[in-house]
């Protein structure tokens, strides 16, 4: 009778530990970080097809209290921020860029420019493809040279790609609603090259960009 007594208890240590496991998992998982993987070049060079990047949910939480906004590693989203939302044109895909617009902001795209509130603002992270003339007007009808003046709306971002000319991004879609935002971008926790023609480990291995790994994103 001892020992079975015995068996029973370290089954349910083993059953408890399990369960509390799965269920720190999920609440990591849902309220904490999750994985990412960047699908599209709309990011590039400063995001790669193939990195996989952990997304802090927790930094754009909701506070209740002063005390969990002193405590707690937590602020608002500000410009430059690199984050993860649902897709305005379709909530069940998630979408990654910077916010450059911030609400009540006036936002205006010319050629190579972003200016907020009338003054062009600072993109060192900003990639080009093609040649811009923010003084052609026959380029009048293209987002990607023309767009605005528009005003953010309360409680929404104008979000765009540093890959400006190859990106899906507020230009096309309009204003990003503020609790769309999933998370900020953290860091690159491991990238992958499909290129290569190899199989197996030797794939693996030479598909991997070891200089990205463990990349902070900014």
């Amino acid at each position: 009778m001892t020992l079975v007594a015995f068996q029973k208890s370290t089954v349910r240590e083993y059953f408890e530990s399990i369960v509390v496991a799965v269920i720190l998992a999920l609440f990591i998982r849902t309220f904490v970080v999750q994985a990412f993987k960047i699908p599209t070049g709309s990011m590039e060079p400063n995001l790669l097809v193939g990195d996989h990047l952990l997304v802090n949910k927790f930094v754009f939480a909701p506070t209740l209290s002063g005390l969990e906004r002193m405590l707690l590693p937590m602020r608002q989203v500000v410009r430059g921020d690199v984050v993860v939302f649902k897709f305005p044109e379709d909530p069940e895909r998630d979408f990654i860029k910077r916010i450059v617009g911030l609400p009540g902001e006036t936002i205006e795209v010319r050629g190579t420019q972003v200016l907020v509130n009338g003054a062009a603002i600072d993109q060192p992270f900003a990639h080009f493809l093609l040649p811009h003339d923010p003084n052609a007007s026959a380029n009048e009808g293209d987002p990607r040279e023309h767009y605005g003046p528009v005003t953010v709306p309360a409680g929404h971002y104008f979000a765009m790609g540093d890959n400006r000319d190859n990106s899906q991004d507020s230009r096309y879609w309009g204003f990003m609603p503020g609790h769309y935002v999933k998370g900020r971008a953290l860091m690159i926790y491991w990238s992958f090259d499909d290129a290569p023609s190899t199989s197996g480990v030797a794939r693996l291995v030479g598909g991997t960009r070891w200089s990205r790994l463990l990349h902070q994103i900014h």
